[in-house]
């Protein structure tokens, strides 16, 4: 798995992103459980992930922040990835950010994009 911490930060709530090749749902709820073993993580606001499964179409887990995860598989989507997930995750700041949470979301999965291995 390839993660990058800090990527951004708004109004307080930071953000960090990561991405691993999947085969399968329960590939993809293993490799969130993987990224939470770091208490860092574990004690993320959101965990918020998408994948589109070459056998098994779309899945997507909002974690809470509702509407993220479509973001996630828009993107996917739109680039044409297959079984490569991303999980976009949130400590939450204290401030509510509306719909910037969005492109936050959007922010850090073209983070991803651009230094990807």
């Amino acid at each position: 798995m390839e993660t990058f911490t800090n990527i951004l930060s708004d109004r307080g709530s930071k953000y960090a992103v990561s991405g691993v090749k999947v085969s399968s749902r329960l590939e993809a709820v293993a490799a969130v459980k993987t990224l939470k073993k770091d208490k860092k993580f574990a004690k993320a606001t959101h965990n918020t992930w998408a994948v589109v499964l070459s056998e098994g179409g779309p899945v997507k887990n909002d974690d809470g922040e509702g509407g993220a995860g479509r973001i996630i598989l828009q993107m996917l989507e739109g680039a044409d990835l297959t079984d490569h997930m991303i999980i976009v995750t949130r400590w939450y700041g204290g401030v509510k950010l509306g719909g910037d949470r969005f492109r936050r979301v959007q922010d850090s999965v073209r983070y991803y994009f651009a230094h990807k291995s």
